[in-house]
């Protein structure tokens, strides 16, 4: 009996450590193993552009779909959109999947329910003082889309309720995300082209109904009132604003303008090509503005006494030094410097940047006293002083 009980004994011993071997040797496929791999093959998260929590306020500026995109990818926090607008807040909320719990009917109420950190403006451009009104008092800063503001009393009030509140109030311009814009800018700060004798700037397309711009953007866009003016105010000022920022906040010593209506049938209220002179104490700025050009363009022309540069697009730079012609892309703009909303984030955080820029309000409200001198001489077909 006893040999019995130690052969079972001996039998059981075997077969564990059989089996101990044999675990070591051959990996079980176990859960972990199997959730690791597929983790693996995930793309990696969105970087976020910005940490701020962001409000809109308005949706019926065309330019709206690139912060719906950015959000839409999740690279940026948006806590809230203000839109009295029913049938256009149906329309993006569906386009961009945006939940409910988005969308107010008044901007008030969304920024002091949501508290945001920051408040972007996609409305008419004469509304852009009704964004500050609100935000203002509230403490929160504000950047609205190109330009400031549709008239200079609107400026100068948006710069009180800045400077009373201590807040920041941003303009954003397509052409301040353009490398080859940068590169100009940083090469004639060096002097590399001598002293600039004049800049030329050209922005402008078919006209907005002929590009298909939404009948929302339209409506207020070629009026005289919402918009402050046509293609004067929709493109005049990207050459005013990069003029200022060429020539240092700088301020013009007169302005010259005139203004055309080639398409009266289609723009009944508003012009729609425009010519601006620029003239400082040491050089001249010419303006070409339109919505009756055959194809898109916006460019930068500097000229220095000693060469040239030609910002062709928002990449490539074609420079003329002496007898030597070179051209090629321009540098990638620095991670943090290349989005408004990474641009946004960077001024909020340090108060001291976004004081003399292409974006500030100081050279905005420069930028509106060349709107309005052009808008004086178009009227009175003189050459405004400054």
């Amino acid at each position: 009996m006893k040999a019995v009980r130690f052969l079972i004994c001996l039998i059981f011993v075997t077969g564990l450590f059989k089996s101990i071997a044999f675990s070591q040797q051959t990996p079980v496929k176990t859960a972990p193993a199997t959730t690791a791999a597929a983790v693996a093959v995930l793309p990696p998260a969105p970087a976020l552009l910005s940490t701020l929590k962001l409000g809109i306020a308005g949706l019926s500026h065309d330019h709206v779909h690139n912060i719906l995109n950015d959000y839409k990818a999740g690279k940026v926090v948006i806590v809230g959109i203000a839109e009295a607008d029913k049938q256009l807040r149906d329309r993006y909320q569906q386009q961009y999947q945006l939940p409910d719990s988005l969308f107010f009917d008044d901007l008030k109420k969304l920024a002091v329910t949501k508290k945001p950190d920051a408040v972007l403006g996609f409305n008419p451009v004469a509304k852009h003082i009704d964004v500050v009104e609100t935000c203002a008092p509230l403490g929160i800063s504000v950047m609205v889309e190109k330009p400031l503001a549709a008239t200079l009393a609107q400026a100068r009030r948006m710069e009180f309720l800045a400077l009373k509140y201590y807040v920041k109030v941003l303009t954003n311009y397509e052409t301040t995300w353009y490398p080859s814009y940068q590169y100009v800018y940083n090469m004639t700060s060096k002097d590399s082209i001598g002293q600039i004798r004049k800049m030329v700037v050209h922005d402008g397309h078919e006209g907005p109904k002929e590009i298909g711009c939404s009948k929302e953007f339209v409506s207020w866009l070629t009026d005289p009132e919402l918009n402050g003016g046509g293609a004067l105010i929709d493109f005049g000022c990207y050459g005013a604003d990069l003029m200022t920022w060429l020539m240092n906040g700088q301020k013009p010593i007169a302005v010259t303008a005139i203004a055309k209506h080639y398409k009266p049938q289609t723009y009944p209220k508003v012009e729609d090509d425009v010519n601006i002179l620029v003239e400082y104490p040491t050089a001249t700025g010419i303006i070409e503005a339109s919505w009756n050009w055959p194809f898109s363009i916006k460019d930068l022309e500097v000229f220095g006494d000693e060469g040239y540069m030609h910002a062709v697009d928002p990449n490539y730079v074609y420079t003329r030094a002496g007898k030597k012609n070179t051209g090629g892309n321009a540098p990638p703009l620095e991670a943090n410097q290349n989005h408004p909303i990474s641009y946004l984030q960077r001024v909020l955080q340090n108060r001291l940047l976004g004081l003399t820029d292409r974006s500030s309000l100081k050279y905005n409200i420069i930028v509106m006293q060349i709107l309005d001198a052009s808008k004086r001489s178009i009227a009175e077909g003189k050459r405004i002083a400054l």
